[in-house]
């Protein structure tokens, strides 16, 4: 027998992961010792170990060797991971804002809260490392199943039991599908490592081969909530407490979209052919029907939540393009989503507390009692839309020029429908904006609404980002861009 060589680990690599998973230990133990007690703590202490988690990071980013790989090449730090990890973090910790109040207020037992939100966070830094089968899918389960539960963490709200049992069962039906996708590419490449897999698909080809890859696609659908695998997330996000549809429509939708990133641009890049007409449609199907839906929404969240899928349709776009640039884009489209989300949310959620309702009525006239929360609000719309220079229009203007400069015909037809649904989702959201600007508020709303610190911070963290981020984009392109890309494919003309 061979003798057994211990695999070498890069202590600093793993930081980020180790400080997480410390927190996620430290919550625990203070849940057991002090009960009730800890309920005073265990937000600040979530808090602080996010920020803390966010330091190895930092240290990564600017040493002498940003890139580092370990277990044989199945777990790679370098540029773009460390800002995806940062990105989901941040996130993390913006929610950790929006959660003080909301579950402090509550019924609930706060500590156990945490504890699955900071593990599932822990999930999504895996994830953006992984470059091997079994730890993308041990790193999905981890960051997916503390957020089934924190769906109904509202335990006696029938709305949120409802919506964590959708997403629960939805969720377990497509990892079924994606771990079977899976399975069929193992079987036929012998190897569960992605450049191996990608190396053998180039060598042979099979039917094998041709189902997994569709299965595999077919299963992250279903997690970033794309057009028709869709069906969970409106009434998942409008049934769960306000943070935690925060946290789903944003570091829950990018781990997935982070998960085929490394799946499509490692493994599946010599099979374009089969993956660039199942994800064109996707993306078409998202963009547009989201968009029609969200038209006819009478509530906020809703209309988020069809937003989202919408915006699912644009982050998948690029994928067609993967050779020119369309990786890229979509890890930048992430993170300027991710500002505009989280902010778009806490704003509702301190203007709900007020109104006690996320109808589009109840923000009429917003702007002539709470002039701040308004002027936020539209912010976050505009950046929606793409108007410069707000965050997401960068991220428009680097899908449309990866799609444009692939020059094949999925990605022509593809730039028309992104411009195409730019411009309707333009009504919904600026609809939104005219009824805080121009339409009376509603009997008895002249008092300015008090928003608690800790949501004008996580307001004013995203504001910050979503405007800094569109006015000078380039140290993101600079993270977002890999150095090393894999080898061109067919663009799929």
């Amino acid at each position: 027998m061979p003798d057994f060589v211990a695999p070498t680990l890069d202590l600093h690599a793993l930081a980020p992961e180790f400080v997480l998973a410390g927190v996620v230990c430290v919550l625990l133990l203070l849940d057991v010792v002090l009960l009730d007690r800890a309920k005073a703590i265990v937000g600040s202490i979530a808090g602080l170990g996010l920020l803390g988690s966010l330091v190895p990071i930092l240290t990564l980013a600017t040493s002498d060797h940003p890139t580092r790989t370990m277990f044989g090449g199945s777990y790679v730090v370098d540029s773009t991971s460390l800002l995806l990890k940062a990105l989901f973090i941040v996130s993390a910790y913006v929610v950790v804002l929006l959660s003080t109040n909301y579950i402090g207020e509550g019924d609930y037992w706060e500590s156990e809260y945490y504890t699955l939100l900071v593990s599932s966070v822990l999930g999504m830094t895996v994830m953006a490392s992984a470059r091997d089968l079994i730890s993308i899918f041990v790193a999905l389960e981890l960051l997916s199943i503390p957020a089934y539960m924190l769906a109904a963490w509202s335990k006696r709200d029938g709305r949120s039991n409802e919506a964590g049992m959708k997403y629960y069962l939805m969720g377990v039906f497509a990892s079924a599908i994606l771990l079977y996708g899976m399975s069929l590419l193992y079987g036929w490449s012998g190897s569960t490592q992605l450049s191996e897999i990608g190396r053998a698909i180039g060598e042979k080809n099979s039917p094998a081969v041709t189902l997994g890859v569709v299965f595999v696609l077919v299963g992250f659908a279903f997690k970033v909530s794309a057009v028709p695998f869709h069906m969970w997330a409106p009434d998942t996000y409008e049934g769960a407490p306000t943070p935690v549809t925060a946290f789903l429509a944003v570091a829950s939708k990018a781990a997935g979209f982070v998960a085929l990133i490394q799946v499509i641009g490692q493994a599946l890049v010599l099979r374009m052919n089969v993956m660039i007409p199942v994800v064109a449609v996707l993306a078409a199907l998202s963009m547009t029907i989201g968009n029609l839906i969200a038209l006819r929404q009478t509530n906020v969240i809703r209309m988020l939540a069809y937003s989202g899928i919408a915006q699912a349709g644009f982050m998948l776009a690029p994928f067609v393009a993967s050779q020119y640039g369309g990786i890229d884009a979509i890890v930048i489209y992430l993170v300027l989503y991710a500002a505009t989300n989280l902010g778009a949310f806490a704003v509702v959620m301190a203007i709900a507390r007020r109104t006690r309702s996320a109808e589009i009525s109840s923000f009429g006239g917003l702007f002539s009692y709470s002039p701040g929360l308004a002027v936020a609000l539209s912010v976050f719309l505009a950046s929606f839309v793409g108007i410069p220079p707000l965050g997401i229009w960068y991220g428009k203007l680097s899908v449309m020029r990866a799609l444009i400069e692939s020059q094949g015909r999925w990605a022509t037809v593809l730039a028309i429908f992104v411009a195409l649904n730019t411009a309707i989702a333009a009504y919904y959201y600026l609809n939104v904006a005219k009824t805080m600007w121009f339409d009376d508020a509603p009997e008895g709303e002249s008092t300015p609404i008090k928003v608690p610190t800790s949501l004008r911070f996580a307001v004013g963290i995203a504001l910050v980002a979503t405007i800094a981020l569109g006015v000078y984009p380039g140290p993101l392109t600079d993270a977002a861009t890999p150095e090393a890309t894999p080898a061109a494919a067919p663009s799929g003309r």
